[in-house]
This record gives C-alpha cells, structure tokens and sequence, in this order.
C-alpha cells in the first residue's frame, strides 16, 4: 500500500476576484459594524467624527468619514452602489482599487476639509468614495481609451449616471462637496495612475494586481 495525495481542487474563480470580493466585503463590514456600534451603543456620538472644513479638530475626519453614517438609512443608500462601482473598478485589479480609493479618500476629503461652504458643519458617508468610484471608471476610459475600461464606464453610466448628477445639485443635509470632491479626486486619481502605466514599459502586460 503507498501513500497518495488528492489533487488539488482549484477555485472556479481567479485569484483576483476572490480578493476583490473579500475587500469589499471587509470594507462594508467595518461600515456596519461602525455603524451598529454608534447607533445602540454610543448614542450616535461617532458622527461628529466627520470632516469640519477648515477646523483642525475635523482634519483627522478625512479619513474617518467614510466609514460612518447618519443612520442606517444613509449607509444602505451607499452600500449597493458602494459595492457595484468597487466590483467595476476591481475588475481591473485589487491593486488599481486600493491605489484609486487612497487617492479619493485623501484628496477628496482634503478638498472638501478645504473648501466646503458650511464651516459649522460635519460631512461624513462614503457617497464621496462612490462618486469618486464613479469618476474613476469614466476619466479612466478617457485617459485609456482601452476596451475594458469604456466598457467599464459605459457600465457604471448606465447604472449610476442620472443619480451621479442629480447629486451634485446643493441640497439641506446632503454633503454635494463631498459628491463634487470625490468625483473630482477619481478623476485625478484615474490619470495618476494611468501616466503611471504609461511610464511603465510593461503596461501591455496583463497584470490582474495592477
């Protein structure tokens, strides 16, 4: 009798989208669970933690703002998109969604911490990181000009393109900046790192991390 091994069931699905999902999933969790911990624990204390424009106690909101929510109605508002326009950016790697989503968060929330109207008031959701998603996927179809990415934009247009406007319109309670700014910090984000594949010589490369 000899020892033998079973062969190694491989996944139906690429490294890539295994991770991808796993990141999204992570990311929505710490929302909820952020969430769920401010509303029955903590009296809803956490949402002061936001973005103060041009307070130095609201700088630190920048980060912060994304992960929480005025209840949980404003954070399932953001979740299906949340979830839809990362699983479209993702499609062209986990890399290309950390690298895009860093830029969005920090720029985006820098730009409303600087030039938001309302100095009294607290700006939190991920709405900004959905717009920015959003503006990622469509200046990166512009910037590329590859297949992927315009079907890629096409896609989020279709899905998303009438609520992306209708939420630049100033509203009482919506944080438009944030919108505006996301928007604007994935758009910026989009040709950073699309010069930054250009300057590479192995951009034609398929590189599902990239």
């Amino acid at each position: 009798m000899t020892d033998a091994t079973a062969p190694t069931q491989t996944s139906r699905f690429p490294a890539w989208v295994r991770g991808g999902a796993g990141m999204i999933a992570v990311t929505l969790a710490v929302m909820w669970f952020v969430e769920i911990l401010d509303t029955v624990a903590l009296d809803d204390r956490l949402q002061g933690n936001g973005i103060r424009p041009r307070s130095v106690d609201g700088i630190d909101g920048i980060l912060w703002s994304p992960f929480l929510h005025g209840g949980f109605r404003h954070l399932i508002s953001n979740t299906i998109p949340f979830a839809i326009l990362s699983g479209l950016v993702l499609v062209r790697g986990t890399r290309r969604w950390l690298s895009a989503s860093a830029v969005i968060i920090v720029l985006g929330g820098a730009l409303v911490w600087l030039f938001a109207i309302g100095s009294n008031e607290v700006h939190i959701g991920a709405s900004g990181w959905v717009f920015g998603l959003f503006g990622f996927l469509v200046a990166s179809a512009w910037f590329e000009r590859r297949p992927v990415s315009i079907v890629l934009a096409i896609v989020a247009v279709m899905l998303y393109g009438g609520t992306i406007l209708f939420g630049f319109l100033p509203r009482p309670g919506l944080s438009w900046e944030g919108h505006l700014f996301g928007f604007i910090a994935g758009v910026a984000a989009a040709r950073i790192l699309t010069s930054r594949r250009r300057g590479d010589k192995t951009s034609d490369v398929v590189d599902p991390l990239v």
